[in-house]
């Protein structure tokens, strides 16, 4: 007579442990495709990741509790558990960086080189419809002042090239990023002023801040650039506007240095 051997069922918490990471990381994807194809506002993108990240911390509580049944009754379970602690982590990681990151990082998300002369946005029809409703008001002399101590490197840029010769640095440097340009006005040899307003994206979520940027003819073979970007989302940048600064104007005066 055949012996029919009826297999032990896995551990529930072990199960649910792979479930919660699986659809943690479900919907972290849906937040970031959203989030970049515009669908979602930051705040709305911002939900949706911070639901993901309640399913992975439920995804080691959960395995702790299949270790134990396994512990105790010898039942498998033991892969899904690791299985649901290993996603867990991956799910997890990035935020808790970008959390601890953020502990230093002064409560600013608008950074200017100018605070005396402040750089204002451009108002076209264009401008104001890429820039979703933004409007960006002047920071307050508070948040100038605390800018200063934070990030001291963020300076204009002073340039020994004419004003029309330092724009098109400037718009090939922005190509080269791929900001999304909204408005321009280029310096003419009657206005030695020009501007140029673009959108940048934030790499892993697509979060859009707003740039502009002025040059103004000191004289006529001489530029002064000043840059501000602002994020459209109310909440600390984590120093991503005044990193963007430093880096394009470093990358500003490198390419002047090799003409």
């Amino acid at each position: 007579m055949r012996r029919i051997v009826v297999p032990e069922p896995v551990s529930r918490a072990a199960v649910w442990s792979r479930r919660c990471a699986v659809f943690g990381l479900v919907l972290t994807g849906i937040a970031i495709v959203a989030s970049r194809a515009g669908v979602f506002d930051p705040a709305e993108a911002l939900a949706v990741l911070a639901t993901a990240m309640v399913f992975g911390l439920a995804a080691p509580i959960f395995a702790l509790r299949a270790l134990v049944v396994v512990w105790r009754t010898g039942r498998p379970g033991i892969g899904p558990a690791l299985g649901g602690t290993a996603l867990a982590i991956l799910l997890l990681a990035y935020p808790t960086w970008l959390a601890i990151k953020a502990m230093p990082m002064p409560d600013l998300h608008d950074i200017t080189t100018d605070a005396t002369k402040p750089l204002v946005f451009a108002t076209s029809a264009k401008a104001v419809t890429a820039r979703r409703g933004a409007t960006h008001e002047q920071p307050p002399e508070a948040a100038t002042r605390l800018q200063s101590a934070a990030y001291p490197d963020v300076k204009p840029v002073t340039i020994d090239l004419p004003p029309v010769e330092v724009y098109t640095m400037i718009v090939s440097l922005i190509g080269a990023r791929r900001w999304a340009i909204v408005d321009q006005q280029p310096p003419t040899a009657r206005l030695p002023q020009g501007r140029i307003d673009a959108v940048a994206r934030s790499l892993v979520m697509g979060f859009a801040d707003d740039v502009t940027i002025r040059i103004t003819g000191v004289s006529a073979s001489q530029s002064r650039v000043d840059i501000r970007s602002a994020s459209r989302a109310p909440w600390t940048d984590l120093g991503s506007n005044a990193f963007r600064i430093v880096e394009f104007s470093n990358a500003l005066q490198a390419a002047v240095d090799e003409q």
